[in-house]
This record gives structure tokens, C-alpha cells and sequence, in this order.
């Protein structure tokens, strides 16, 4: 997969982008760039793929499909950070994916091309029809668009399917409007709809399952191992503290079943753990800081300092208060004893 930015990086990308815009036939607006005989032109879909989840699968597998059929190059138009990150920072929604996990993800559904625009404040205000000539146009010479059908783009969220449909009949590029899916694949009612909202509802309320079941894999969360205050070594049950970036999502509070990953190539390890996020208001009550902890199953290594993937499969049990440090001793061994049974004997939750 190649991975382009918008605006170009000079040291890696001067002079390898053709400037459609300067091609006559396209700025007259009379067939696209697949009129050039010695160009492929692009199949191009736009958002901010936030989890590429089985929606967003489902838009690229058509992306591919039909640039396939054309001989085009299939290509992902998304952004370095979430546009609500920029125009509402207050609002923002927290992430699911950064973009080096989006980027692997787009990678693995066996897209051409991504386009990374970098998104700022001057970027807002790029107007919707200043988007299509210059990127959709002039940078990716694009023959389609494919989006789902509620898609709106472009300064105060103008551009929509019925802009795309105008200014392709200009432009020389045709506009599919994708139908939303639900987790069967199937278009979707507004109850059953995957998208990112609905992902990140499901995890902000505990249901992981629900979650992973839209996603099509586990929800992840990556971040180095920090030192802690050693409270989980002191009751028998040493964690991995993994720092989590203020932007991503956690899940709602509690212990989930799942597995912690480190290390590269031959030398990557996956083991199953127990998880925790959480306050521990047993010893700090609920102001403090929320936290992510991984107590490995049958591991006595050292993590600190390595970059950790934590993946999540269930939630065992809301968080809790304990009136005393055995009772919590009590229920983190039951918690250990159900979580390694469940996971190695998987069956199908999601």
C-alpha cells in the first residue's frame, strides 16, 4: 500500500504526483483522468475511518472491486487526526483507532493507496468544492467516488452526496452512494448500523462483544509500559501500567478478559490477561486518574518500557470498591481463574 499526504511531503513525494488539474481534458471537465490512455485514474472513497470497521470494510471491498474492474487505482482518502479534533476540540470524540492502527488497518483490507490530508484549522475551512478540484480532482485524478450515503464533507460540513453529483457531471467523475451496513453485512436499520458512534457507545457502556462485533476484531488499545506505584505486585497481581494517549477510548470501568502483545517479527509475544481499567477506588476513591492495567496470565517478565498492544474480548465485571484488601485479593483470583478458562476455550462471542 502506498501512503501519500496532502499537502505533499517534499522528501519523499516532490515530483512523483501528477497535477491533473493541468491535464486540459480534466480541467475542462470532459471525462476524468481515465480519458488519459497513459494514466490509470482512481476509485476514491473519503472519511475519517476511525476503526475501519466492517461499514468501512464493506465501502473499500467495493472501492477495490470496482477499480479492479476498470483498471484504476483503489484509494482511501482519510486524515492525520479527526477533523472534530480541530473544528470542536471540546466535543471531540475519542478515538478509536491512531493513525499508525488505521494505516495497518487500511493496509490489511488491500487498498492502492491512502491519501493522508493533514487536517488543521486552515484545513477547516477549505470549502467542499475547493476539496473536490484540488484533492479529488487535480491530486488523485478520480474517475469514482464511493461514499455511504450520509457522507458530508468540507468547510461547516456542506459537501454531500448531491455536491459530488453536480460537480462530477462537471468534473468528468461518477458518485456511488454507499448503502450502511449492519454487523450481518447487510444494509442496515438505524437499530443495527455499524459506525464509529455506535463503537464507541457500545465501549463507553461496557459491551465489548457488541463492539468487537462492528469492528470485526478485537478493540486495541496501544501505549509503552510506565511505572506504576507497585500496588498490583504488593496483592500478588503485577500489571503492566500502559500509558494511554488523553485521545483514545477506553472501555467503560471494569476487568476484561483479553490479550497484551509486545515485541516485533519472530521475537512478538501474545500472552492472555487480565484487564483492568479503572480508578481503584478501593485505595483512591473516584477522583483519580483513570487508568489501564494488565496483570499477564502466568508470566513473571518484566514489560516496563515496551510498546504493548492490549486487546480487549470481554468484560468479566464492573468496577468495585472493597471493604477490604482480601476480599479484593479474593475476587482478582476468581477473576484471574475465570478469565484464563474463558480464553482458552473461546467459543464464539463476537
Amino acid at each position: 500500500m502506498e501512503i501519500l499526504y496532502d499537502p505533499p511531503d517534499p522528501k519523499t513525494e516532490s515530483g512523483t504526483e501528477p497535477d491533473f488539474a493541468a491535464d486540459p481534458v480534466v480541467a475542462a471537465g470532459s471525462g476524468g483522468a481515465a480519458d488519459s490512455a497513459d494514466r490509470p485514474g482512481a476509485i476514491v472513497t473519503i472519511g475519517a475511518y476511525d476503526g475501519v470497521h466492517l461499514g468501512h470494510r464493506t465501502v473499500i471491498a467495493e472501492v477495490i472491486r470496482r477499480a479492479r474492474e476498470r483498471g484504476d487505482s483503489s484509494v482511501v482518502v482519510t486524515f492525520d487526526r479527526h477533523p472534530a479534533q480541530v473544528i470542536r476540540p471540546d466535543s471531540a470524540p475519542l478515538l478509536l483507532t491512531n493513525l499508525d492502527q488505521k494505516l495497518e488497518l487500511l493496509e490489511s483490507t488491500g487498498i492502492d493507496k491512502v491519501l493522508v490530508v493533514r487536517f488543521d484549522l486552515e484545513r477547516s475551512h477549505e470549502t467542499a468544492e475547493d476539496f473536490v478540484r484540488e484533492v479529488l480532482v487535480k491530486r488523485l485524478g478520480a474517475d469514482e467516488v464511493v461514499v455511504g450515503e450520509d457522507f458530508h464533507f468540507g468547510h461547516q460540513r456542506r459537501g454531500n452526496i448531491a455536491l459530488l453529483n453536480e460537480m462530477g457531471a462537471e468534473l468528468g467523475f461518477s458518485v456511488l452512494a454507499h448503502k450502511l451496513v449492519g454487523t450481518n453485512g447487510r444494509a442496515a436499520r438505524d437499530e443495527s448500523q455499524v459506525s464509529s458512534t455506535a463503537i464507541r457507545r457500545a465501549l463507553s457502556e461496557g459491551r465489548v462483544i457488541d463492539a468487537n462485533k462492528m469492528l470485526g476484531r478485537m478493540h486495541e488499545i496501544r501505549g509503552p509500559v510506565v511505572t506504576g506505584d507497585q500496588r498490583g505486585r504488593t496483592l500478588g497481581f503485577p500489571t503492566a501500567n500502559v500509558a494511554v494517549p488523553n485521545e483514545m477510548l477506553m472501555p467503560a470501568d471494569g476487568i476484561y478478559a483479553g490479550w497484551i502483545a509486545w515485541g516485533d517479527g519472530g521475537s512478538a509475544s501474545r500472552m492472555p490477561a487480565a484487564i483492568y481499567v479503572g480508578k481503584r477506588p478501593t485505595f483512591y476513591g473516584d477522583e483519580a486518574m483513570t487508568l489501564l492495567e494488565v496483570h499477564v496470565l502466568d508470566f513473571n517478565g518484566d514489560l516496563y518500557g515496551a510498546d504493548v498492544s492490549v486487546c480487549f474480548d470481554h468484560m468479566v465485571r464492573g468496577d468495585a470498591k472493597f471493604t477490604s484488601v482480601e476480599d479484593l485479593i479474593e475476587q482478582l483470583q476468581t477473576d484471574c481463574d475465570q478469565i484464563r478458562d474463558a480464553l482458552a476455550h473461546p467459543g464464539h462471542r463476537w
